[in-house]
């Protein structure tokens, strides 16, 4: 008999198909198993796959007595109480890097497109703008990339993807994270605040948690100035938005590509109606290359524990 798998969060089929082939699936489509399942089947469940940011507290590991290993699918954990799965001696396992080069990817494309004005000019276009040679205050000429100084806002394997990237564009680079490592060639800086002063593009990079929630506030994006653009591909929590959008409607800085909301799949109105805002449903990560490599990372997670073995890609 295969082992039993719950999937706690809601997937779509054709990502849970290859852990379908492996294991038997209980697929509650988002719903509490208590709330699907016959109880002593839910009384069973060794293992469950979950969604990074999906809510998954003490109280819903109670009620799952049997559970010792809960496996995210993807790079992020921020929605499991870390503290409540080691106390009753749970595992807990990710994917890390395996999407790394996408979301690197998809931060390069929202700066080009905040920084370059994308939308504003697509819609100068297909509005008739251009072909009236009508004026627009909005198409005046923005710095150039070329000597642009971008900071980054934790240095992990995505926040390492982004600054290779980023270099191509001939810019200065600098960056801000717990740990300072020796073997990059990039400026340190001691605070986050003081990347902000420096810097005129902000990536985002950084693990969601409390020390990093609403870290980008109102004082830190008037540190980036009115030539400055915020880039977040790693989760909403870490900006404030409403002090986001109280600082691109009075050009306390210039734009900002979001690919991460606070409250998803909700992009508050405030934003999605500015000019000044390029967004997108958080597809940092959705290639099918990552979600191979994802895949294999939750495969391998799940066959160690239930072979009696560490985990190998366990959350540290």
């Amino acid at each position: 008999m295969p082992d039993k798998v719950l999937i706690y969060s809601r997937f779509p089929k054709s990502l849970t198909q290859r852990f379908a082939d492996r294991f038997e699936l209980l697929d509650g489509g988002g719903r509490p198993a208590h709330e699907v399942f016959p109880a002593d089947e839910v009384a069973q469940i060794r293992a469950l796959i979950t969604a990074g940011g999906t809510p998954l507290k003490a109280e819903h590991m109670d009620r799952l007595p049997a559970l010792g290993a809960i496996v995210c699918y993807g790079t992020g954990y921020d929605g499991v109480d870390l503290e409540a799965a080691a106390a009753r001696n749970i595992a807990v396992g990710h994917s890390p890097g395996a999407n790394a080069a996408a979301v690197a990817d998809v931060a390069l494309m929202l700066m080009l497109a905040s920084t370059r004005r994308l939308m504003v000019a697509d819609a100068y276009v297909r509005d008739g703008g251009w072909a009236a040679a009508k004026p627009s205050p909005l198409m005046k000429p923005p710095p150039s990339l070329s000597g642009c100084k971008v900071g980054i806002y934790g240095m992990g394997e995505i926040g390492r993807k982004i600054a290779a990237r980023v270099a191509a564009f001939e810019t200065d680079i600098g960056y801000f994270n717990r740990t300072r490592y020796d073997d990059l060639p990039y400026q340190y800086f001691p605070s986050l605040d003081a990347l902000a002063e420096w810097c005129t593009v902000l990536m985002i990079a950084v693990r969601a948690g409390a020390e990093t929630t609403h870290a980008v506030n109102a004082d830190l994006l008037k540190k980036l100035g009115p030539d400055g653009h915020v880039v977040n591909i790693s989760r909403g929590s870490v900006i404030d938005e409403g002090a986001l959008v109280a600082a691109l409607q009075d050009g306390t800085i210039a734009g900002a590509g979001l690919d991460v909301f606070e409250t998803e799949p909700h992009a508050p109105d405030e934003l999605t109606s500015l000019p000044n805002v390029v967004v997108t449903p958080h597809i940092g990560g959705n290639t099918r290359e990552s979600h191979v490599a994802m895949q294999g990372c939750v495969v391998a997670n799940l066959a160690a524990f239930f072979a009696g073995e560490k985990l190998p890609y366990q959350v540290k």
